[in-house]
């Protein structure tokens, strides 16, 4: 027990900064069993935000307190059970008697133990091991400790000497990873793969780790947020190790809670290192996602750029110029540790073997190179470079800055305005017209066992965007059970006048969602999933059946595949 160290308040950053709080309620933590809390519950212990002072404040037991007090005059000492939110290595712990004083806990030992996650441990059981003795404590304090990296383990007993209370208890750690065995993408930065919060250039309302924490969390407390910032130029940034070295395929950037204080955009950066410590002067960071512009109150997909056949352990992101995110997901695969190369990580490849639907697959050969795009679900940002997606918000705050909207129909209605323009760029002797045609599009059949179908065709209209919104259920000629989601495919014109296949980006949009082709966007033709479903499309044509009404190109599949990875519809 030599190796205990107390520490000071302001050496936190440095001995717990990178850790996570493995007790937190925020990933799960709760109380399993306690020996008394007559004047202040043990709950109140896990609660993220600090204790507040009750002075003044008055219960039916008495005094109240933002804590857990047990009763006075217990000969021996009271104790609580915590099961930690994920298991993990226990490096330290705070024990803070915050508010408390002539009240606290006088000494407060701590013992650990691995068990069943859905048995709790008993107070008496034989494995609970003391990893902090016997040790003192003060009133209106918070007492820091570092101890010996324990193994892994699930659940913390607190036990205070010989009664009393204390404000919060957090135990600090790493993270037992848990990664999936049948090489399936998953959040490789989550909290519970083992994802970390490295470095943050500010944090000064929310901390970076909140980053990393599962589900959306409750308000803006529980993101990261920065400062406002006054100088031109300026940028908040991030850097998150990653619960293991991985193939990147998609970021999600959640601004849930942050309505008027969100990003205007953000970039990321990835690099592999197997050395934190380089992390921050290592100059070969590589943009993963240009800067993007974000909105407010949203979940946002984008698909990663510069990462195929590359492992990446660290991931950067930039935040212009100031604000706050609540969460960001880091979606991959995990590499196999055989492919790692610390001597030249960049360049580490893998030769993916096929997929067991390719097998079969009209298109597949022995030499054919399989491109996989992930289909990411509908945004008006990740759309933005295509085109403009059309929609209601439940909040005025939530609709993307600059929108503008109304009170309309005798204040019966919000009028979210001019979501998209119609443009045409025909030439006056076309003789082009402006109008609203249907399509009922019956679904899509061809989707393989593992998800995915194959892209074949794409289409453009290269005088003219062409905006399609979908059309709800009704009887007679209408659809009695129509579909509720369908695909937007797109790519930018490459500088050979075909698709610039290296763009191709895919997108689930809802019922509830339209879309706008910007001119010469070169997109599946619609393709919708599950049910049949009634397109309106606003278009202007000549109607002659030409080319320069839209043009289709069937793309060469003889060497070279792209599949649409569809999402698991629930």
């Amino acid at each position: 027990m030599s190796a205990i160290q107390s520490i000071p308040l302001d050496h936190f950053k440095e001995t717990f900064s990178t850790c996570t709080e493995l007790s937190s309620t925020a990933i799960g933590g709760r109380i399993v069993s306690v020996s008394d809390e007559f004047f202040a519950e043990a709950f109140n212990l896990l609660k993220v935000e600090p204790s507040t002072s009750l002075k003044g404040s008055f219960g039916p037991n008495g005094a109240l307190y933002d804590g857990w007090e047990t009763r006075r005059h217990n000969p021996a000492y009271d104790w609580v059970i915590v099961q930690l939110g994920t298991s993990g290595n226990i490096i330290g712990f705070d024990v803070d008697t915050s508010n408390f004083n002539g009240n606290e806990a006088p000494e407060a030992s701590i013992e650990v133990i691995h068990g069943a996650p859905a048995e709790n441990p008993s107070v008496d059981d034989a494995g609970w091991k003391e990893v902090l003795p016997r040790t003192r404590l003060g009133p209106n304090s918070r007492h820091m400790f570092k101890v010996p990296t324990t193994d892994v383990a699930n659940f913390v007993k607190l036990k205070i000497y010989p009664d009393g209370g204390v404000a919060r208890f957090r135990v600090y750690g790493h993270v037992s990873p848990v990664h999936p065995i049948d090489g399936s993408p998953f959040d490789l930065a989550h909290v519970f793969a083992g994802g970390r919060v490295l470095e943050v250039s500010d944090q000064h309302f929310g901390v970076g780790a909140n980053l990393l924490l599962p589900g959306r969390g409750k308000d803006m407390g529980d993101g990261w947020e920065t400062k406002r910032s006054r100088t031109k130029g300026h940028t908040d940034w991030v850097i998150i190790k990653l619960g293991a070295p991985g193939y990147l395929e998609h970021v999600e950037i959640d601004t849930a809670h942050f309505k008027g204080n969100f990003p205007e955009s953000c970039e990321l950066h990835g690099l592999y290192s197997d050395n934190d410590l380089d992390v921050q002067v290592q100059g070969n960071w590589t943009e993963i996602l240009p800067r993007t512009k974000l909105g407010p109150h949203r979940q946002h997909y984008f698909q990663l750029e510069n990462v195929e056949n590359t492992v990446y352990s660290h991931v950067k992101m930039t935040i212009y110029p100031d604000g706050g995110v609540k969460r960001v997901r880091v979606i991959g695969r995990k590499a196999d540790s055989n492919t790692l190369s610390t001597t030249q990580p960049q360049e580490t490849v893998v030769t993916p073997q096929p997929p067991q639907s390719l097998q079969s697959n009209p298109f597949s050969s022995s030499t054919m190179k399989v491109n996989t795009i992930p289909v990411l679900p509908l945004t008006p940002e990740g759309f933005a470079p295509f085109g403009s997606v059309i929609q209601g918000y439940s909040e005025w705050t939530a609709a993307p800055k600059g929108a503008k909207i109304t009170k309309a129909n005798a204040d019966t209605a919000d009028k979210f305005h001019k979501q998209t323009l119609l443009t045409s760029s025909y030439p006056p002797s076309a003789n082009a017209t402006t109008g609203i045609s249907v399509y009922r599009c019956r679904p899509l059949r061809d989707i393989g066992a593992d998800g995915t179908v194959a892209l074949t065709v794409l289409e453009r209209h290269r005088f003219t965007n062409q905006t399609f919104i979908p059309m709800g259920r009704g009887d007679g000629e209408g659809l009695k059970d129509p579909a509720h989601r369908y695909l937007v495919v797109v790519a930018h014109n490459g500088e050979d006048d075909r698709p610039d296949l290296r763009t191709l980006r895919a997108f689930l949009a809802t019922s509830a969602q339209g879309v706008t082709y910007n001119e010469g966007v070169w997109h599946q033709p619609m393709t919708v999933l599950d049910k049949v479903l009634d397109l309106a499309c606003v278009e202007t044509q000549i109607g002659d059946g030409s080319a320069s009404d839209c043009e289709i190109l069937e793309l060469d599949t003889s060497t070279e595949l792209y599949k649409l990875q569809l999402p698991a519809h629930e």
